[in-house]
């Protein structure tokens, strides 16, 4: 009776974590992942919190508990990086993320003895890089995905360097961080377990703004200042790894820097390709008449999109390094492997549009995804008018399609009606 007690609670906190746009696909090994890092108890708990960030006060509510106890969970829970603690104006608010990325990754993002990292290096491993269902359903759910490449600002012709844009700048996202942590990477941590990491620098993982001060306050990330982060950039960009951040313009809370072996990002690409796993830069690659084909460049790509053909009849001219152009996320890593400088990155015919902030993701996300009801009718949370607002605002900004899979989520005729007044 224990055990299907427990059973019980995990798929609970597994029916919770799927009301966020950012599942996780239920089946034995995640109910053995959560075991790991959740205590039966905890998962009963933390499966009746809210989408939306709420207070110690609204736990306790939910949980018929005193206050008290209510924050001695909570802190306990954001003290192992299962929840985000946000302090704000006196205050402190908190947020179950969603697995990835979040607290799958936070739990490898220092070397801790209070779990078996091996064995949940194990377990991730096959749930996420062997099995299919996760991967898809993180990577390949809708056009908004999580993530998207940045382009590595010195592969750029000072030409068209001018025209990138500020947000998407590795370097403005490091400049205009209000709290910067650095962890070990979770992808190639996870892989050493497992006897399989490369080379690449390992603690190099960056986190920002309010997700950096909850993972440095609780010792799971390293606080460091701008100028060492900037040159954490440059050593990540010299041992041709990409960026790999978060998917909105404004308040960017990651940039990891992926390899081609390890990061799961880069092998979702090399995957699931023309699905088009994550967003790309607003430029891609083009190799020039000077390539030699000496295929130095093919190595370094971390999506594997770069061959080498030969020209003339029955392939027996002088080789060069070709693109593949659907494939190609723009990262601009090849340009800096290549010694005759005969590959360029340029712009793409139709810009990447990416969403403001994590609101505008998460919203359009939702709707991709046949999920808006979850965000808006989310009864634990009683939302205020304000985060309200914020929702229907990015609703009603949005094109005519969309807004029209909005109303028909919600089922709602004071949706519907909004839709119709703004569809101009």
């Amino acid at each position: 009776m224990a055990h299907l007690t427990a059973r019980k609670g995990y798929v609970e906190l597994e029916q919770r974590l799927n009301r966020f746009p950012q599942g996780a696909a239920p089946g034995r090994l995640l109910y053995e992942i959560l075991a790991m890092l959740f205590s039966e108890r905890e998962a009963e708990l933390v499966a009746r919190l809210p989408v939306r960030p709420f207070s110690a006060a609204k736990a306790a509510s939910v949980w018929s508990v005193g206050r008290g106890e209510a924050e001695k969970i909570l802190n306990q829970l954001a003290d192992r990086a299962l929840l985000v603690d946000m302090p704000q104006n006196g205050t402190t608010l908190y947020v179950l993320p969603p697995p990835m990325a979040g607290f799958f990754e936070f739990a490898m993002m220092r070397i801790r003895d209070d779990i078996d990292q091996k064995v949940l290096s194990e377990l991730y491993e096959q749930y996420i890089s062997v099995e299919d269902d996760f991967m898809r359903g993180l990577f390949v759910g809708g056009e908004t995905q999580l993530g998207r490449v940045l382009v590595h600002e010195d592969a750029v012709s000072l030409d068209t360097a001018l025209e990138v844009l500020d947000t998407d700048r590795s370097t403005e996202i490091i400049e205009s961080a209000t709290e910067i942590g650095v962890s070990l990477c979770y992808c190639r941590h996870k892989r050493q377990h497992l006897g399989k990491a490369c080379s690449a620098p390992l603690d190099i993982c960056m986190t920002f703004n309010v997700v950096a001060s909850s993972l440095v306050r609780h010792g799971f990330a390293r606080r460091i200042d701008k100028v060492e982060c900037l040159e954490l950039l440059h050593q990540a960009q010299e041992a041709n790894l990409a960026q790999f951040g978060e998917n909105v313009q404004r308040g960017v809370n990651f940039i990891c820097n992926c390899c081609p072996c390890c990061c799961e990002a880069m092998l979702a690409v090399q995957r699931f390709g023309l699905e088009q796993p994550i967003h790309t830069s607003n430029y891609i690659a083009e190799v020039e008449e000077a390539c030699s084909g000496c295929g130095r460049c093919l190595p370094a790509c971390p999506v594997k999109v770069l061959s080498l053909e030969a020209e003339g009849e029955q392939g027996r001219g002088r080789k060069r390094a070709v693109v593949d152009r659907k494939l190609c996320v723009g990262c601009g890593v090849c340009v800096r492997t290549c010694q005759r400088q005969a590959i360029n990155m340029v712009q793409r015919q139709r810009r990447v549009i990416t969403p403001v902030n994590s609101t505008h993701k998460a919203v359009l996300m939702a709707i991709e995804r046949g999920m808006l009801q979850h965000l808006i009718f989310d009864n634990r949370a009683l939302w205020s008018h304000r985060a309200l607002a914020a929702v229907f605002g990015v609703v009603l900004r949005l094109d005519p399609i969309k807004r029209l899979l909005a109303s028909e989520q919600v089922g709602s005729r004071y949706l519907g009606a909004l839709c119709a007044k703004f569809d101009y």
